[in-house]
């Protein structure tokens, strides 16, 4: 197939461009590399099934061609991490709900099968554990940005969904639970990378809060053989919502306690507000459990890497990067 791939420069985008080469598919990919990096996709420049332009999903033109060459759309491009989302929310529902609504425009002028990338924030402050995908949703308030980004991935769940209603799109929408593996940034704000490098470099890791909430971690490896099924079996999974993650839970404390043991780290471990990791009167998920009983059913999915061989693989990827800039 043909597959298109906004935001294919980013952490997942890359790992799923290169499951889609190895398999045999043409990939195109756009990217403005506002947050994804050009050396994700490096090994592929020059590859005869690969393609790539940089450029921004408002670019109606290069989108159109894009598109145009496309049997499938996989639309990943998005405004990510909680930093970046606190400190610019106008950019964040701009890039989110425009760029999807550019996307959608194209694939129903050129019939693309489209999977869209949602998160697990839209559940918002649910306490309904494990979360369901036709569970309500519980956003907090607008006066506070961080919910923004929640709320701009559920307008794009909309928009997906009305195309599928309204013209028969195939359209397929993944809410992601902390996909985390070897090449994740931590710029943004991702604890798994970001307390791994402080372990290597003998520092003290930065809890925000008090540790106590709770998330669940996939690898990426597990996630893109998840897409990879969602985009080939339109005729089960079009017109839905899956939730895409791991069901084993771990406290950000617990979390950092392994991340110590499995580095040999100092084993410090400094608490910091959320007002001071973030801004005053942030707001957090306390707990983020998926429950993955409809993708099971769907497309046959579980999840096969449990927290410590993630640790492994993220800790082996940091290390290898650390030695490599200490000998240069």
């Amino acid at each position: 197939m043909n597959i298109f791939v906004t935001g294919g420069a980013g952490f997942i985008g890359s790992h799923l461009v290169r499951a889609l080469l190895e398999r045999g598919d043409h990939v195109s990919v756009l990217d403005n590399l506002s947050t994804g990096r050009f050396a994700n996709i490096e090994p592929f420049v020059g590859h005869p099934r690969f393609h790539f332009a940089i450029d921004d999903l408002r670019n109606a033109l290069v989108l159109d061609r894009l598109a145009a060459e496309s049997d499938a759309i996989v639309h990943l491009a998005a405004a990510v991490g909680v930093k970046l989302v606190v400190e610019q929310p106008t950019e964040t529902i701009e890039t989110n709900v425009l760029g999807t609504h550019a996307v959608l425009r194209v694939a129903r002028r050129y019939r693309c099968r489209t999977l869209l990338a949602s998160t697990s924030e839209v559940y918002g402050k649910g306490v309904s554990i494990p979360f369901q995908e036709d569970d309500d949703l519980l956003l907090g308030p607008s006066s506070r940005s961080r919910w923004s980004y929640a709320a701009s991935k559920l307008l794009d769940e909309f928009l997906g969904l009305a195309a599928h209603r309204e013209y028969g799109l195939p359209v397929a929408i993944a809410r992601f639970f902390n996909t985390v593996g070897p090449g994740q940034s931590g710029r943004y704000g991702m604890v798994v990378p970001r307390f791994v490098r402080q372990a290597l470099r003998g520092q003290a890791l930065t809890v925000y809060s008090d540790g106590s909430q709770s998330r669940c971690f996939c690898h990426v490896a597990d996630t893109v053989r998840a897409l990879l099924a969602l985009l080939d079996r339109p005729e089960t999974t079009a017109g839905q919502v899956f939730n895409i993650g791991s069901t084993q839970e771990t406290t950000i404390t617990k979390l950092a306690q392994q991340v110590i043991k499995r580095t040999g780290g100092p084993g410090e471990i400094v608490y910091v507000p959320y007002g001071q990791a973030y801004a005053p009167g942030f707001e957090d998920m306390q707990r983020r459990v998926p429950d993955i009983a409809k993708i099971s059913r769907a497309i046959d999915w579980q999840p096969t890497r449990d927290l410590n061989s993630i640790l492994d693989d993220v800790i082996a990827y940091e290390q290898a990067r650390l030695d490599a800039g200490a000998a240069q």
